[in-house]
């Protein structure tokens, strides 16, 4: 049996992106498959030991060390957020509200907050499920590979992002890409909710099945309900709702890109019958 070529350099650097490992934690390499790998040459050198002193007989014990508040649990954070997002009156003002907000472990790991892009006043709103790592460094949904497709899929059409309104589900990158659990789902889902309601569109595009799941309430996968017609209550009226297919995964699978093709199609029928 012959044995696989060895990966070249730029294929190993591929990988480790696909797994998420985008930063360096030191300036050297170490080979850890050594048995003698060295240690790590920033660790700080060990205090020295200090001298036992026995306490004397009948002394008070010492106070119990003090702990920070536990983190609240995913139940009490998601209603943090419901209350949090009904409160904000404008867009700019549940930015600055999520800005602040610490019930998401999320918030924690990510470069920084992804809030939207485009057109405030839009009439059509797109939303997908999470920040990559392009949108986690420039702070914008949909700026990386697939964002240029999707202003491809909008061109098509004649939209831009100066026309519509993009958003994601959960507006901090998730450590690696990887999925985000059903828990920090639903604590960012207010947020997305209340920022769909405040731009009050006509129409609302979900984006792959993530997307569509939580904003729509179906347990259906992406190919059984892209194309479908929904109604998404914005919380003061009823609009209409279409899933597709993600950008990203046209760009896994481009055979696809004919579904969605009729997709963009139905939306700009539906857009100009709302425009009429």
């Amino acid at each position: 049996m012959t044995p696989d070529p060895a990966p070249s350099l730029r294929q190993l650097l591929a990988f480790y992106l696909d797994a998420g490992v985008d930063c360096a934690l030191a300036e050297d390499p170490i080979n850890r498959m050594l048995d003698d790998a060295p240690e790590p040459a920033a660790r700080e050198a060990a205090p020295e030991p200090r001298p036992i002193v026995k306490p004397a007989l009948h002394a008070k014990p010492p106070p119990p060390l003090a702990f920070g508040a536990p983190p609240a649990s995913p139940d009490a954070a998601i209603i943090s957020a419901r209350e949090a997002a009904a409160t904000a009156p404008t867009l700019e003002a549940l930015r600055e509200l999520m800005q602040r907000f610490d019930g998401c472990a999320l918030r924690a790991t990510a470069t920084q907050l992804v809030f939207a892009d485009g057109n405030p006043q839009a009439k059509v709103v797109f939303v997908g499920e999470a920040p990559g790592r392009d949108e986690d460094i420039e702070g914008l949904p949909f700026v990386g590979r697939s964002g240029k497709l999707l202003d491809l899929m909008l061109a098509a059409i004649g939209l831009n992002r100066g026309n519509v309104y993009i958003a994601n589900v959960i507006p901090w990158r998730p450590p690696g890409n990887r999925t985000p659990t059903p828990q920090e789902t639903q604590i960012c889902l207010p947020f997305i909710r209340r920022q769909i309601e405040l731009v009050n569109p006509d129409l609302l595009v979900t984006l792959g099945n993530p997307s569509t799941q939580a904003l729509l309430g179906t347990r259906d996968g992406i190919m059984r309900t892209r194309g479908r017609w929904f109604d998404y209550d914005t919380g003061t009226r009823t609009i209409r709702a279409l899933p597709t297919l993600h950008p990203a995964y046209l760009l896994r699978q481009p055979t696809y890109k004919r579904l969605a093709w009729q997709d963009l199609r139905a939306i700009a029928t539906a857009i100009a019958a709302t425009s009429n």
